[in-house]
């Protein structure tokens, strides 16, 4: 059983993992386990090239942050169980007790981060009727979002990035993800508001 199991491989769903992961040492965080399904064979960052991104070096591609990214995520927080190559294709249960279906096998959560892209080719059983159209992307695109209340969408389940209404911007993408993370470990830390920091003073 995951505590919490993020959907998406992209800027969201592992600026996410890694926010959760950097708070492993804290007492309402030692004992959650936390997954990532990163299958993102149709990403948009696989044709981005970045010169505008805080924090990125100029000309960098999409292709390599995908690549790196879960590097960084398995080589500094290895505790994160990463799930590649498995596609999700069927969500359902309620708070606590989620399973979610891959094209591969099937996994128990008791809360889900939905982290994927805004396309109309959304395909996940189990979660159709929370799509809408999508809010701030221009109509002829087709772009879809899940209904959500600050990233909420039902309880327990919860969207990051541009499927959650945000406009396509790494910078924005990756703050949504990490806004999701300290929703998360707000929740474990009983509602006091929470978020997780390093330092090179510790």
């Amino acid at each position: 059983m995951f505590d919490v199991l993020l959907i998406g491989g992209g800027v969201a769903g592992v600026s996410c993992a890694l926010i959760l992961g950097s708070a492993q040492k804290k007492s309402f965080v030692t004992d959650k386990k936390i997954g990532i399904i990163t299958h993102q064979k149709a990403s948009s960052l696989q044709d981005a090239l970045f010169n505008n991104a805080y924090g990125i070096p100029a000309g960098k591609p999409g292709s390599e942050i995908l690549t790196e990214s879960t590097d960084h995520l398995a080589q500094t927080y290895p505790h994160i169980i990463q799930i590649p190559d498995e596609k999700v294709i069927k969500v359902e249960g309620t708070s606590g007790d989620f399973t979610v279906t891959t094209n591969k096998g099937s996994y128990k959560t008791r809360a889900i981060v939905v982290a994927i892209g805004s396309s109309n080719l959304f395909g996940i059983e189990g979660l159709e009727h929370y799509i809408e159209p999508h809010r701030k992307a221009l109509p002829e695109k087709n772009r879809i979002q899940l209904k959500n209340n600050d990233h909420l969408v039902a309880d327990g389940i919860y969207v990051a990035g541009t499927l959650a209404g945000w406009r396509s911007q790494l910078a924005i993408a990756a703050g949504s993800g990490a806004s999701v993370a300290t929703d998360l470990l707000t929740l474990w830390n009983n509602g006091i508001e929470t978020h997780s920091h390093d330092s090179i003073r510790k």
